[in-house]
């Protein structure tokens, strides 16, 4: 149970996919505007990384070990069968959602993220139980860094900030400084 809490927290914040990978920035980027849109995109990435992790380890386990040279196109696959099953889903049940989402939703079949999670999951040789507590981490990460941006830039709204730094410009020097301080606490535990 130890082992799935450290790979759960060194997932969510000390290796977090956006701020210190910097994987899945186009979602982190394009959806942070506001809290409320950002959390529902967390939600779908999450969801989204969970059924990845678990499809990676049934095909690892039993569809592709012997074949090796099928194992990217099969995850890409996989992926991509995935958010369409969540685009569908969230198209029937909240409209609304679908459409603040707009092209994210469908670009998290491209979205380096949930490639990264089965392409580390299986170099790491996680099982299944290690594997889910991997991309609920990683999820949790993604979440947590879109939710700090959008607090930041909802908030940023309310300010005067000089011109020559609205908009890209100041998003991009945000995401530095919260990538600086992810990247900071790679120093506060030892490797395990």
């Amino acid at each position: 149970m130890n082992d799935l809490l450290w790979i759960f927290v060194s997932a969510a914040i000390i290796n977090n996919f956006t701020l210190t990978y910097f994987l899945g920035l186009c979602p982190f980027f394009g959806v942070s505007n506001k809290i409320d849109t950002a959390l529902r995109m967390a939600a779908a990435n999450i969801f989204v990384l969970v059924i990845t992790s678990f499809s990676t380890w049934v095909l690892n386990t039993f569809v592709l070990f012997r074949a090796e040279y099928l194992r990217l196109i099969a995850f890409i696959v996989a992926i991509a069968c995935t958010v369409q099953f969540v685009e569908m889903v969230i198209k029937k049940t909240s409209p609304a959602l679908f459409k603040a989402l707009g092209i994210y939703l469908p670009l998290i079949t491209t979205n380096c993220a949930m490639l990264a999670l089965a392409l580390f999951q299986t170099t790491r040789g996680y099982g299944l139980l290690q594997g889910q507590a991997y991309a609920l981490g990683a999820g949790v990460g993604l979440g947590l860094a879109l939710l700090i941006m959008a607090g930041i830039r909802q908030e940023n709204e309310l300010v005067t900030i000089p011109k020559l730094v609205r908009g890209a410009a100041m998003n991009f020097f945000i995401a530095g400084i919260l990538s600086m301080a992810f990247m900071g606490f790679a120093g506060l535990f030892s490797s395990h």
